[in-house]
């Protein structure tokens, strides 16, 4: 039994030796993207410091503006990783394309994807931000795989993991065994085990969702939030809070340590009719994350982790958290989703 206090090097060899099928490529991929995202802890702690906050002029394939960290951020886990043996393919929500591993370096059997820095645009206000990745297998035979190859639904991940960086760095990792939680000590640069097979309660008093958006949701999300506005005096008999970063990893993590369910629907808006956030880079690694620590995953009409990709960067609704809330969620879709197809003509609201 692997205990509290184990070294996240040790922790992964031990608990991929349960494994007959393992041969090491695995455990060396995920050192080095634990590697590179040390490096990305230190420029975030120091950001202030060595002048890479804010803006860098740019924006990226999604038409937003692109801060300096999210760039360096990129840059770092493309350099730490194309060289490494392992990888067929990379893919970042940054670039407009799969990066293809260069010619001059070995081919692996896996591919990553990976959002560099999730929350960016709260990095001028020292608020918790993080890098979230996702690795699938690179499909039998492909050498040189293509943007098709990186389109496989959730279920089929190896691995996901983000890591957090706030007041301390953490890393929290599943591969498909559960959930586990570690802490980077910084004396001896090393992530230790602290939080081990980490579960999500059952029954919440925290939500988590933009209420400013609130005129523009489906009804669906509105019956729910005005029950847990509600409080007491409410349907749900129990009050809730609120709670709202502005950063999904932020938002992830609070909900692991001590349970929440976190929305982001699609609504109304042009730009947000298919939902916000991104299936692969975003939405899938944390629905798996979600899912092995007991909590669910849901576009609010569907599994996430089910959803077939069409495209790299397409985006998605996002309902994760406590089982019991995420399903009653469900439950409110499917009933508005039937009077709607039973009177066409009436507005639900």
């Amino acid at each position: 039994m692997i205990r509290k206090g184990t070294t996240f090097t040790r922790f992964i060899i031990e608990d991929l030796r349960k494994l007959p099928e393992a041969t090491g490529d695995f455990t060396l991929l995920l050192s080095t993207i634990v590697t590179a995202c040390k490096e990305i802890a230190d420029d975030v702690s120091r950001g202030q410091l060595i002048n890479v906050l804010g803006s860098a002029e740019t924006e990226n394939i999604q038409g937003e503006t692109q801060k300096k960290l999210d760039v360096i951020s990129n840059d770092i886990l493309i350099r730490a990783l194309e060289w490494s043996g392992h990888l067929g393919g990379m893919a970042s929500e940054e670039m407009e394309e799969a990066y293809p591993i260069p010619a001059k370096f070995p081919k692996g059997k896996y591919l990553l994807v990976f959002d560099p820095l999730d929350g960016s645009s709260n990095t001028e206000v020292n608020v918790s931000i993080g890098t979230i990745f996702s690795i699938l297998r690179c499909p039998p035979g492909i050498v040189e795989p293509t943007e098709d190859d990186f389109l496989q639904a959730g279920a089929k991940q190896v691995c996901a993991g983000y890591v957090l960086y706030g007041p301390a760095t953490n890393l929290v990792l599943t591969t498909g065994q559960g959930v586990n939680g570690f802490t980077l000590d910084r004396d001896i640069g090393e992530f230790i085990l602290t939080h081990p097979k980490l579960t999500i309660p059952e029954k919440t008093n925290e939500f988590a969702i933009n209420m400013s958006n609130q005129r523009h949701w489906e009804p669906a999300v509105k019956r729910y939030i005005d029950e847990v506005v509600a409080g007491q005096e409410g349907p749900r008999g129990r009050d809730f809070n609120t709670r709202w970063v502005a950063s999904m990893v932020a938002e992830v993590h609070r909900i692991l340590m001590r349970g929440g369910i976190f929305l982001y629907p699609k609504d109304n808006r042009e730009n947000v009719k298919e939902g916000r956030l991104r299936l692969l880079y975003e939405a899938n690694p944390m629905s798996f994350i979600i899912e092995q620590a007991g909590g669910a995953a849901s576009t609010g009409r569907e599994r996430i982790l089910s959803v077939k990709p069409q495209r790299l960067h397409q985006r998605i609704p996002v309902i994760i958290g406590a089982r019991e809330e995420v399903e009653r969620v469900e439950r409110y879709h499917l009933t508005m989703d039937k009077l709607q197809s039973e009177s066409p003509q009436t507005t639900i609201g």
